[in-house]
This record gives C-alpha cells, sequence and structure tokens, in this order.
C-alpha cells in the first residue's frame, strides 16, 4: 500500500512539473507576431555597407515552442551575429550577440504598425558611457516581404554608426 501511495505521488510530481514546466501560454504581443512572421531566409534589395544586392543577409527561426525568434544575420562571414527576440512579461525584447563581444539587450518602446522602435536596456560586457555597442534599432514591416531595420551603433556614449539594411524574403 505505501508503494502505491508512492508512486502515486510521483505521478503526480511528474504531473504538476509537466503543468509547471508548460506554463500558461505568453501574452499575445502584436510585434512579436510580427518577428514571428520574418521566419526564413532574407537578402539583401539593394547595396549596403556590408553585402551586396541578392546578398544573403538574415534567417530567422522561432525556437522554445514560438516563445522567441532567432535572428542570425551575415552568416559566415566575420561579421556574423545573433539576435534573440522573446517576451519580457508584455514587453518585446531583444538581446544581440554582436561582433564587439558584447551583448546590449533592448526593449521595445514604440511598437506603432508597421514600426518597432527599440532602446538600450542593459547587457553584458557593456560600459554604455565608453563600450562601443549596439544602442537602439528600429524595425520597420513594409509588407509580408519586406522589411527594413536602422541599428545605432554608440562609443564613448554616442552615436559612431548606422547599420541599415533593406531585405526582402528570400523566394524559394
Amino acid at each position: 500500500m505505501m508503494r502505491k501511495q508512492w508512486f502515486a505521488g510521483l505521478s503526480v510530481a511528474v504531473l504538476a512539473c509537466g503543468m509547471a514546466i508548460a506554463g500558461p501560454p505568453p501574452p499575445k504581443n502584436e510585434a512579436f507576431e510580427r518577428f514571428k512572421g520574418l521566419v526564413g531566409d532574407w537578402v539583401a534589395i539593394e547595396d549596403g555597407e556590408m553585402s551586396k544586392k541578392g546578398d544573403l543577409v538574415a534567417t530567422y527561426r522561432l525556437t522554445a515552442s514560438g516563445t522567441a525568434v532567432v535572428e542570425d544575420i551575415f552568416t559566415g562571414t566575420p561579421h556574423a551575429m545573433t539576435t534573440v527576440y522573446y517576451l519580457d512579461g508584455p514587453d518585446l525584447v531583444l538581446t544581440h550577440y554582436c561582433m564587439e563581444g558584447n551583448q546590449p539587450r533592448m526593449r521595445a518602446k514604440a511598437t506603432s504598425s508597421p514600426r518597432v522602435q527599440f532602446v538600450y536596456d542593459g547587457g553584458t560586457n557593456i560600459d554604455p558611457k565608453h563600450s562601443r555597442h549596439m544602442h537602439q534599432a528600429t524595425f520597420e514591416f513594409l509588407g509580408k516581404d519586406e522589411i527594413k531595420s536602422d541599428w545605432s551603433e554608440f562609443a564613448e556614449g554616442k552615436p559612431v554608426m548606422n547599420a541599415v539594411m533593406h531585405l526582402t524574403r528570400k523566394s524559394s
């Protein structure tokens, strides 16, 4: 009898853990849903500072049961970087894993359609008053298959560079 109770208790514990791990679905966030819609490969529409027209620039994929969007840019180049977009409560945030060796975190402050603006909200390996780091980013969703992004890099507390990308979804 004691053994049955132990197994019954174990079953309940396992079931309870499974439910706790799954948790409730994340809150809906219109801007995050737009990022989830980017899944696939994206190519440059025009020549830019770090890419030429037609170059594969970005790949987006979902991970963690659709709770995060992973963006890989400039894969296979010295400029390869990864950014992960996810919700922090109701807020859309990103962590950018930069070629500079730091990881700025940004929080969306303006998410009016079709534009999403992110601003610096901390990070690792960064002294924001001195370190060179991405400090803000703006995305414009120009259609289902066209986006523009503008990333501002700061050093010594001031803007030093903008990386602008105008991309279209790669046709299969």
